[in-house]
């Protein structure tokens, strides 16, 4: 029994160790080994936007929680090509994932189009239902000032 928790501790601590892209700590107190990692991404598609990502993650423990808040914005050149490369669908597509358990739960960032107000929108969300409901945040980028920007045509009088 030691060895199969033993096993699970170390698969525990595998899955929340320090990510590469990691640019903040912040402990949610002395008793607790719970804290708030945030994680720096570049959609490697429009390499001009950046995302910071806020979760918890649980040291120790079989699962971290499913809440997260996620802030994009525009760090560099978006232009037309990147735009052209992405896909366009309703429910867009997934840029980042990160297991968050052994028991298959993955948090998700995926990227939407949307036409209309020429902005690109970046979701993090988890797989797994968690109390009920589905934890998720939204950051907006829009495309206003980029060369990416399509003027609306004038309509003639």
């Amino acid at each position: 029994m030691r060895i199969k928790l033993l096993g699970v501790a170390m698969a525990s601590l595998l899955l929340t160790a320090c990510d590469s892209n990691e640019v903040g700590d912040v402990s949610l107190g002395l008793f607790t080994l719970k804290d708030i990692k945030i994680t720096s991404l570049q959609d490697e598609v429009v390499t001009g936007v950046t995302c910071h990502i806020a979760s918890i993650e649980a040291n120790l423990s079989l699962s971290d929680p499913s809440d997260s808040s996620i802030s994009c914005r525009q760090t560099g050149e978006i232009t037309t090509d990147m735009i052209a490369k992405i896909d366009k669908s309703a429910s867009g597509e997934v840029v980042f994932k990160k297991s968050k358990s052994i028991f298959f739960k993955t948090m998700k960032v995926r990227r939407i189009y949307d036409a209309d107000t020429q902005s690109l929108l970046y979701l993090s969300y988890t797989t797994k239902e968690t109390e009920g409901s589905f934890k998720h945040s939204l950051s907006t980028v829009p495309l206003w000032g980029t060369d990416a920007y399509v003027e609306a045509p004038v309509a003639a009088q």
